[in-house]
């Protein structure tokens, strides 16, 4: 599944823009009283304010192999989350290794570097390397209930996981990170996971797709 839209609510609604616009240094699609777009590769990434907007885990693709260099341009930048005083987290499983920092909402970004997925265009790493939106967390309840209703209306599969605790949904291209949020917290800060509202609108198998998720419920806008 490829993330082309992820529209998500922000309580700090001046501080993100000033972290994504001059922090990261991305473009600005839009900017409204309420409401901005940044481009992030060949996603579109949409906050709006909402007074009780609450974290999300949101990750990036990056290329193949620059985590290093990814790592060392984040820390010019903010500090990065460790996990066992590790800062880049080998997920061998997946064939990836991952970095983590927070935006202004305390959002959790992680960049995600696949093998084998994206060669990089320049050895350099810039705001201009992110690739795209890779995964958006769904912080649930009845983590199979939510596996069975994507996978009737857009065919994805279970990536990872179980359906107790944690089930990554999807493919290499985009996951839908669903953990029971009474059972589990955000890894790797092990902040606490919230039904924080989102849409999405995604391509997969050939085919356009739109997904809400609000009030702990998933439903489709698709045709």
């Amino acid at each position: 599944m490829k993330i082309r839209k992820l529209q998500l609510y922000s309580l700090n609604f001046r501080e993100q823009l000033h972290f994504y616009r001059n922090t990261l240094g991305l473009e600005v699609k839009q900017n409204s009283e309420g409401n901005f777009e940044v481009q992030m590769g060949y996603s579109l990434l949409e906050f709006q304010y909402k007074q009780d907007a609450k974290p999300y885990h949101i990750a990036f693709h990056i290329p193949d192999n620059q985590e290093e260099e990814a790592l060392e341009w984040v820390k010019e930048r903010m500090p990065v989350l460790k996990n066992n005083n590790e800062e880049i987290i080998d997920f061998s499983a997946w064939n990836a290794k991952s970095l983590y920092f927070y935006d202004a909402d305390e959002n959790i970004l992680e960049f995600i570097s696949r093998r084998d997925f994206n060669k990089p265009q320049s050895a350099l790493f810039s705001e201009e390397s992110i690739l795209g939106v890779a995964e958006i967390g769904i912080g649930a309840t009845e983590v199979r209930e939510k596996f069975n209703f994507l996978n009737s209306h857009f065919d994805l599969e279970k990536y990872d996981g179980d359906f107790e605790k944690f089930c990554a949904i999807g493919d290499d291209e985009g996951l839908l990170i669903t953990i029971d949020r009474n059972k589990k917290d955000w890894f790797p800060s092990d902040d606490k996971a919230y039904a924080a509202e989102f849409r999405v609108e995604f391509r997969h198998k050939q085919k356009e797709h739109q997904l809400v998720f609000e009030n702990d419920a998933l439903k489709t806008l698709s045709e």
